[in-house]
């Protein structure tokens, strides 16, 4: 097996790519729950972070962060973070080169527009550079090779922006004020919009994103193999894309950031129109299922969890031929968006976006315990001086299992790639942190991340 480790120690590292509400959501109900005294968890509402990491295109690095619960609104979340890197020797249209991974990144989320009481704003962006990112353009279908990839230096940078109506079914939007419905001492829920019963029957979004998002290719010389060292970008100087995505989603989940028991599903069509300086027109339409099912716990355990998430989609416009001087596939989406799979989320024995193609089919399990032993409240000396409260700690075993294709049949459950591994996580100034190891046949990677992996 051919190991090769990447190593992502950023708590914000999440928001490179998506963030996600920290919005409970609805609760299923259940006899076996009981409300204690309502409170909050103990996290504090506003944390700085420094932070350092090293990954595999970023080289040594570091920054800091702030996490604001209940700016402007009681119920909204606001992250931002600046960070900079060391350095890096690079490879530069055959040229040897220097550069280092610098930027920032602001979002805000669940910010309810005035006047309105289920219209919902977030909006996210960032700009960076970074020295040495790696992409399979070029060959990235189920049967490529891991070897075959662009490494070039280049600005990462997009917008989105995000109107969420919630729709006047079962309770609605959750009290911003509401409290926590605990289970042994922990949050696993909050009380439901109006302050009526505890339990509801979950939540159903439709929704409107506008993106942005320019990728530039500073090791871009043409007609080089991607084989040799320069692994250039074969003439491809930038990627932009921008668009709408359309979604409807249903949350029925006891508690979105953890839940324990219920579902939620998300129906999502995404479209680059060709406007402005777009790269190619495309389209991607996707279906994901989480479900959640509660365990009797152990003597030591104070939750056990089998979850399980199921994603699967489709892209109508991708075409085989190419009909630009870059040799890219005719309305394929970046290999970032899309039917891809690799990486942080979905597939994470394998490298980030290693598998990409018009058609995908993605399955993951996971066992999640959180376990009674926590030395950050057991420990007074050291409860003092963690910058934040670690309200719990979560072991949890996870499998996967997924397949990209060039149409949408059968052969999506043939050949298949599996990885299974461990994770270590934990609920951090009220938000999950979560430290997972994964091995595959191609590699063993290691990601540090924020949020639980099906909310991506």
């Amino acid at each position: 097996m051919k190991k090769k480790k990447h190593i992502f120690i950023s708590i914000f590292a999440a928001v490179l790519l998506l963030g996600q509400p920290l919005c409970a959501g609805g609760d299923l109900g259940d006899a076996n729950i009981t409300a204690q005294t309502p409170q909050k968890p103990t996290s504090k509402d506003m944390v700085w972070l420094p932070y350092l990491f090293s990954t595999d295109s970023t080289g040594l690095a570091g920054g800091v962060g702030v996490i604001k619960q209940g700016f402007l609104q009681p119920q909204t979340t606001t992250i931002a973070t600046l960070f900079y890197g060391a350095d890096q020797d690079i490879i530069t249209n055959g040229q040897p080169d220097t550069s280092n991974f610098s930027g920032g990144f602001a979002a805000i989320f669940d910010y309810l527009i005035p006047g309105t009481d289920r219209l919902l704003f977030s909006a996210m962006g960032m700009k960076s550079n970074f020295p040495k990112s790696r992409y399979y353009i070029y060959d990235h279908t189920n049967d490529s090779s891991d070897d075959k990839y662009t490494e070039s230096s280049g600005n990462v940078d997009f917008v989105y922006l995000t109107l969420k109506y919630v729709l006047p079914l079962g309770d609605g939007l959750d009290n911003p004020e509401g409290h926590y419905i605990l289970r042994n001492g922990f949050a696993v829920g909050r009380e439901s919009y109006g302050g009526g019963t505890p339990f509801v029957t979950g939540r159903t979004s439709l929704g409107l994103t506008g993106f942005y998002e320019h990728n530039t290719f500073d090791n871009y010389i043409p007609n080089t193999d991607p084989t040799r060292i320069d692994r250039s970008s074969r003439g491809l100087q930038d990627w932009n894309t921008n668009g709408l995505r359309f979604f409807i989603d249903h949350d029925n989940t006891d508690f979105d950031l953890n839940p324990s028991r219920g579902y939620q599903f998300n129906v999502q069509y995404s479209r680059d129109f060709g406007w402005g300086d777009s790269e190619e027109t495309w389209d991607f339409l996707e279906f994901k299922y989480n479900h959640y099912i509660d365990l009797p716990t152990f003597s030591n355990t104070q939750q056990n969890v089998l979850a399980m998430s199921f994603w699967t989609g489709y892209s109508f416009s991708w075409n085989r031929t190419t009909n630009n001087q870059n040799a890219i596939d005719a309305h394929r989406p970046p290999p970032w968006e899309g039917a891809r799979l690799g990486g942080m989320f979905r597939m994470r024995g394998y490298n980030t976006y290693r598998f990409s193609d018009k058609a995908v089919i993605y399955g993951t399990a996971e066992y999640r315990a959180i376990i009674d032993w926590n030395p950050f409240k057991s420990n007074e000396a050291l409860h003092e001086y963690t910058p934040v409260s670690i309200d719990w700690l979560q072991l949890v075993a996870f499998v996967e299992a997924g397949r990209v294709n060039g149409n949408y049949s059968t052969d999506l459950f043939k050949d298949m790639k599996y990885d299974a591994g461990v994770s270590l996580r934990a609920l951090a100034a009220g938000v999950p942190v979560r430290f997972d190891v994964a091995f595959s046949k191609e590699s063993t990677n290691f990601w540090v991340m924020v949020f639980q992996p099906f909310d991506f």
